[in-house]
Parts: structure tokens; C-alpha cells; sequence
């Protein structure tokens, strides 16, 4: 077992993963995990770029071929067609279209969805865009654009939301706005798992799973790590744990 942590969080998790091992070209990627993440809660994937968090974020969102375990997601095999309108995934490398406007896109997403036409505004207002509504997403600032993403995410109010990297690039404000909505979301009960290399994120989240190398070094609240490393910092705490797995006996 790779998880530091009990790789149980109560009954009925949001997600649930099991020796989950993958494979590519013949070589490790993904070592046997086992965790799992709280309905409502926001989880962090944290790691260096290269561990394995997209990896992993397309197991759960059922894309990606496994060398072996499991994966449940709101109590279905992850990549179930049931799961389609209750898991909103959000990826690095957005499929928005750069010659629509944002409320075109937010549209023609909800109706590949089968999600209600109203959502499209529905969403945008939460990302806050609705400036920005009838604006060409090509011409979007690049935070704008991680919101326009965000925002197709949303369409159809899924129970899960699976966000890759979804601050990378932005300055402080924005990340900080952003981080506001995920909590916001969570209060009305979504779980978000959402992935970061920046680690002044971590405290943000209510549990974090850190990740290095395909392993989960980490799986426990901010508080918890800090009281396991006897470090404040996160990411000296995050030091302290790499340091502690190299000095281990293999």
C-alpha cells in the first residue's frame, strides 16, 4: 500500500481507490494507490510536475487504461456512463472553441451535456464572466480563460468536479478568487479534487494527497502533515516527507 494515510474516509466516499497501478510503454506510472476522498470536501492533489496527478485525475474521470485496482466514483466503476452528468472535469489543455463567445461555448457544452440551455449563464455568473458573456473566447485574458473552463466544468451542477491544474498561470488575486469559489462549492455540497504543483495551495484544502513519483507520500488534513513533520510550512513539510522516504529502507 503506497498511502501514508488509512485510504478511508468514512462510508460512501466521493471517490475510492484501490491498488490502482498504470502502466505506460511498460514502465510504472502509477504504484498500487489507495485512497479516498470525502463527499463535500476540497481535496489537494499536490506534487511536483511529472508524479503522476493528470495520470491519476484521468483514472478517476475513467480515460485512462489501468494495469490493475479500482476506482469507484459516487458509488459507480469510474467511466461509467451514469457518472457522465455527475462528474464535471476540467483538463490542463481546455476544448474550447476560440471563435465563439463564452456564452456559445457555455451552450453548445450544455447541450452536448443534456444539461438545461439556462446553465450556461448559470455558470458563467459563477465564475464571474458575466462581463465577458458575448466576448470571443480567443480574445479572453488567461484568466478568463481558466474561468470560461471552469465554467463548462460546472454545466449540469455535477457532484464532482475533477480540476487539473486549474490556477496554473494565474496571479495571486485570481487564484485566491478562485480558491473562494471551490470552498463555496463545497459548502453546497460538491467534492472538488483538484490538482496543483504550487504548494502555498495546500493550506486551502481540507485534506491533501501528496504525491511524488507516482507514490502518495501524504494523505491527511494541512494540520495533520504539519503535526506529523513538525514543520509550519507546507512545503517544508512537504521536503521533510521526501527527505523521511528517501532515508527509508526500500
Amino acid at each position: 500500500m503506497s498511502s501514508t494515510g488509512s485510504g478511508r474516509a468514512g462510508p460512501d466516499p466521493a471517490v475510492a481507490v484501490r491498488d490502482l497501478r498504470v502502466e505506460r510503454g511498460g514502465r510504472p506510472v502509477l504504484h498500487g494507490l489507495d485512497f479516498a476522498v470525502p463527499r463535500g470536501s476540497v481535496v489537494g492533489l499536490l506534487g511536483p510536475s511529472g508524479c503522476g496527478k493528470t495520470t491519476l485525475m484521468r483514472c478517476v474521470v475513467g480515460v485512462q487504461i489501468v494495469k490493475g485496482g479500482e476506482v469507484t466514483v459516487l458509488g459507480e466503476p469510474a467511466g461509467s456512463a451514469g457518472l457522465r452528468r455527475r462528474v464535471g472535469y476540467a483538463t490542463q489543455s481546455p476544448a474550447l472553441y476560440a471563435d465563439l463567445t463564452v456564452r456559445e461555448n457555455t451552450r453548445y457544452f450544455a447541450a452536448v451535456l443534456g444539461a438545461p440551455r439556462s446553465d450556461a449563464d448559470r455558470v458563467i455568473g459563477e465564475v464571474g464572466l458575466g462581463r465577458a458573456r458575448d466576448q470571443l473566447v480567443g480574445t479572453l485574458s488567461g484568466g478568463q480563460f481558466s474561468r470560461a473552463n471552469l465554467a463548462a466544468a460546472l454545466l449540469g451542477a455535477p457532484e464532482l468536479l475533477v480540476l487539473d491544474e486549474p490556477t496554473v498561470g494565474l496571479d495571486p488575486v485570481l487564484r485566491q478568487e478562485l480558491w473562494e469559489l471551490f470552498r463555496e462549492l463545497a459548502d453546497r455540497g460538491t467534492t472538488l479534487l483538484v490538482s496543483s504543483h504550487v504548494m502555498d495551495e495546500a493550506g486551502r484544502t481540507d485534506r491533501l494527497l501528496l504525491m511524488r513519483e507516482g507514490r502518495i507520500l501524504a494523505d491527511g488534513s494541512p494540520e495533520a502533515l504539519r503535526a506529523r513533520t513538525g514543520e509550519r510550512d507546507l512545503e517544508a513539510a512537504f521536503l521533510h516527507l521526501i527527505a523521511e522516504t528517501a532515508g527509508s529502507p526500500a
